[in-house]
């Protein structure tokens, strides 16, 4: 046991499911993100940690997304830093990795060497970690500004230290006198546009989720659990180069789709009901996000045929309205509307109910009340400055959905679109089947 839990406590470089990526999106998004620094300044990226759980139990690692973006490197214990100006060209990148041998090769696997670091990332300059504070002595009596990589999504909630929280209160402590700035601002925007290399493995990432999907479709009858469902996406993703689920699986049947973040996934499906399920793969750390819901005994009600084609409705005309120079506030005070007419034609609401509603908290709330659209990419909620118009190459989720727990099922469909430049955004799951008469017939086939 002891030899299996050293082999598994690091996620390997060599492990790696996906294929290389090209190493000229890292170069790309390096040199996009120096553009924006100040004269005379540095950038500093870490790696996550391998966060334990007990005894010498870890969690499977996963990378920091800032580092990945800006270098492709996918292990642990690794510093990135940036310094366009530095007098000497070669610290104008430079990767510090833990140093591996043969020792390591043997009970971990094989880390990064330094030329396999180049070939991945495209930087020349690679030290061993245990170089680093000598290095940064240097590079720091030539800069005078410091860029620090805090976190700051608007859903950030963190309570565990991070390694990038810890290196910045060490950093600030040993070199007091240096400007301050702010990473963060510069890669909510450099990220929320995708390079066409980032759209590949986003487009990858959906077809894997489609075959999962499909998968799906042909196993469920009545009786199945949802854990089972479970499984057999989990099969598909890691039969396809997938690390496994983007996000924690949502699959709930019946009444469990009225909960919004209903993650148990332990009770059986019953003939009638409905599944909701919201699933998607990562692939090469991009990430899909796809909901879907359909019927345990293969054949919609009429009433949740009703319900479902409404919510299809909304969802076909809020992604319309996913152009350049939307405004999210915006958007999603008109899906409110569609949403709205929709509820009033399924008598869920009446004029009444609109008449006297609280402006903020419209009475389409009560059956709608999460938003139609994310930022979509690294991470399953990715960076994005939401109060900024839309941008071409920008992706985001939506994701409309009716609730009603006193006829015992709720109704979400989702897909992720691409903005275009001109045009109808690009629908990187329109090869996942959405109506719900395809649905019966695949199920019923």
């Amino acid at each position: 046991m002891r030899l299996a839990s050293l082999i598994l406590r690091k996620f390997k470089y060599s492990a790696m499911k996906y294929h290389q990526i090209d190493t000229k999106l890292f170069i790309k998004n390096r040199k996009n993100f120096m553009a924006k620094m100040k004269p005379k300044s540095l950038a500093v990226f870490n790696s996550n940690d391998i966060y334990p759980i007990s005894a010498d139990s870890t969690i499977p690692f996963q990378q920091a997304r800032d580092i990945f973006y800006l270098s492709g490197v996918d292990q642990d214990a690794s510093i990135l830093v940036l310094f366009p100006d530095a007098p000497l060209e070669k610290h104008r990148e430079i990767l510090f990795l833990t140093e591996t041998n043969d020792h390591i090769a043997v009970w971990e696997g094989e880390k990064l060497t330094k030329e396999k670091a180049f070939e991945a990332t495209g930087i020349k300059t690679v030290y061993w970690l245990k170089e680093f504070e000598k290095v940064y002595f240097e590079v720091m009596t030539q800069c005078e500004t410091v860029y620090y990589n805090t976190n700051e999504h608007y859903r950030a909630s963190i309570e565990t230290q991070t390694r990038e929280a810890r290196f910045i209160e060490w950093s600030k402590k040993k070199y007091p006198a240096h400007q301050v700035a702010k990473s963060n601002p510069i890669l909510q925007r450099l990220r929320s546009v995708k390079d066409s290399i980032e759209l590949k493995l986003m487009q990858n990432a959906c077809n894997i989720t489609e075959k999962a999907f499909r998968r799906t479709l042909g196993f469920v009858k009545p009786g199945v659990w949802e854990y089972q469902i479970e499984a057999e996406n989990m099969h598909e993703f890691l039969n396809n180069r997938s690390r496994g689920f983007a996000y924690t699986p949502i699959i709930a049947s019946g009444n469990s789709a009225n909960v919004l973040h209903y993650i148990e996934n332990n009770q059986q499906c019953k003939a009638g009901d409905l599944i909701l399920l919201d699933v998607g793969a990562e692939y090469a750390n991009y990430n899909s996000d796809m909901t879907r819901t359909i019927p345990v005994s293969g054949k919609f009600s009429k009433r949740q045929k009703e319900v479902y084609n409404a919510v299809n409705r909304v969802k076909k005309e809020a992604t319309k309205m996913l152009i350049p120079g939307t405004i999210w506030a915006d958007y999603h005070v008109e899906v409110g509307k569609l949403m709205t007419a929709e509820l009033l034609i399924l008598g869920l609401l009446d004029k009444a109910d609109v008449q006297n509603q609280n402006p903020d908290w419209p009475a389409y709330k009560k059956y709608f009340m999460h938003g139609t659209s994310h930022h979509i990419g690294l991470d399953t909620h990715d960076y994005g400055i939401l109060t900024e118009p839309m941008m071409a190459n920008q992706v985001f989720t939506v994701e409309p959905g009716i609730y009603i727990p006193a006829e015992g099922f709720g109704i979400r469909l989702e897909d992720d679109l691409v903005i275009q430049e001109k045009g109808e955004p690009f629908n990187l799951m329109s090869n996942i089947p959405i109506e719900a008469d395809e649905i019966e017939d695949l199920m019923n086939s």
